[in-house]
């Protein structure tokens, strides 16, 4: 039997107790999903010292590949990162349950009463790269909302995520929950990506989470709906009489914080009239913070250390301290900019005007649209969500940072006392 079939077989084994999983998770108590999550949290600093031992024997394999300080970094396993995953699990367990809440109720002219209430997505196919603490924020938030949850991390992850998912199938036994609710495909094979996304009867969504390529590539193959964003190109526009000292931090916070995530600024839009105060001003800081200016002419005419830009730069997605500047007429070669090269992620307006501010949300097309704040705030965490799985740029099902709701749809129930269709 070839490896792609045993690959196969496998992976259809694992979405067939999936699926037997995921119909009970979505009749389990609130209580029983919250215990398995406490559970799970307190694993994870009992067994601290087993899990950085399995997830040395990773990094020690991607050292030796050539895998980059950055890279390497992403992939640890450090205290930190695991009282965080802890405390992570705790916060979803803290939230509302979203499973069985009814949004609304009508009543018909025939005395039927209508309503939406929401269910879990049943199963959800998980298909990520390096960072092994996804593996515990997935199969928390899959949980907490009722859905069984297949795992597919990056081979740079293996024995981490195998690591992890024991912890997690022991927390769901001890709460009486089918130990299937999340699985880990055990295997690096590729082959084991492309069985997954095969499984249409069986799997409802598949979620990527990862670089452009890894997205591109579900995308390309997926045979089930995929809830994805390939990149994030960002903006921040700089209007008209806009607070330059507000506008100078809101930049350096959303190129310098972490420049390597989908939230970070990639391009810089200046009005015309603010240019020659403004760019000296944000160009020192930018620059003080080793960040490399890519500018229009006029960029370039009022800061000497710009580079010039090219075509590329504009729809790029550096995740580096490099970033990309424009001077623009207005706020409508600012929006017209935005819709040609943005990736209708996050993008920022800073201004004092409150009919500008308005047509820069309503005309902006993107998952979150922020005014006088830095695009950073594009996560499930900060707006209140309390985590998210992911961040969805594709409208259907949900559009932007998908928290405990957005993992979930809703059924129609109704109520009758013995109505028929006339």
């Amino acid at each position: 039997m070839s490896a792609e079939h045993l690959a196969q077989e496998m992976v259809r084994e694992l979405c067939l107790a999936a699926k037997a999983a995921s119909r009970q998770l979505a009749v389990a108590s609130s209580a029983q999903k919250n215990l398995a999550l406490l559970n799970l949290a307190q694993a994870l600093l009992d067994q601290a010292p087993a899990l950085k031992a399995a997830n040395q024997a990773d990094l020690t394999a991607a050292a030796d590949s050539g895998m980059s300080a950055a890279m390497l970094d992403r992939l640890t396993l450090s205290d930190g990162v695991i009282a965080s995953m802890a405390q992570g699990l705790r916060e979803v367990a803290a939230l509302p349950d979203p499973v069985g809440e009814v949004t609304g109720m009508w009543r018909r002219p025939n005395g039927l009463l209508v309503g939406r209430q929401r269910i879990p997505l049943g199963v959800i196919g998980f298909i990520y790269e390096s960072r092994p603490n996804v593996t515990v924020d997935a199969a928390g938030l899959c949980l907490k909302s009722g859905n069984a949850v297949v795992l597919k991390g990056g081979k740079e992850a293996l024995n981490s995520n195998l690591a992890l998912a024991g912890l997690v199938a022991s927390a769901l036994k001890d709460a009486g929950l089918p130990t299937a609710a999340a699985q880990v495909i055990p295997t690096v094979d590729r082959a084991a990506s492309l069985a997954l996304l095969q499984e249409e009867d069986l799997v409802d969504v598949i979620i990527p989470r990862g670089g452009e390529g890894l997205i591109r590539f579900v995308t390309a193959n997926s045979r089930i709906p995929v809830l994805k964003h390939y990149k994030g190109v960002c903006h921040v526009y700089v209007d008209q009489g806009a607070d330059l000292d507000m506008a100078v931090d809101i930049c350096v916070n959303a190129k310098c914080q972490r420049p390597g995530v989908c939230n970070a600024m990639e391009t810089l839009l200046v009005h015309q009239d603010e240019a020659a105060a403004f760019l000296p001003l944000v160009a020192a800081a930018l620059l003080e913070r080793g960040v490399e200016l890519r500018g229009c002419p006029a960029t370039r005419a009022l800061v000497a250390q710009a580079v010039p830009a090219v075509e590329e730069d504009w729809p790029a997605e550096f995740l580096d301290l490099i970033l990309a500047v424009r001077v623009v007429a207005g706020l409508d070669e600012a929006m017209e900019h935005i819709a040609r090269y943005g990736s209708a992620h996050s993008e920022a307006i800073v201004t004092r005007d409150y009919a500008r501010a308005r047509r820069f949300i309503n005309g902006v097309d993107s998952s979150v649209v922020l005014v006088n704040a830095s695009t950073r705030f594009n996560d499930g965490g900060q707006l209140g969500l309390g985590a998210e799985i992911g961040i969805n740029t594709s409208k259907l099902h949900a559009f932007g940072p998908m928290g405990l709701t957005e993992l979930t749809t809703q059924k129609f129930i109704v109520h009758g006392d013995g109505q028929v269709r006339q």
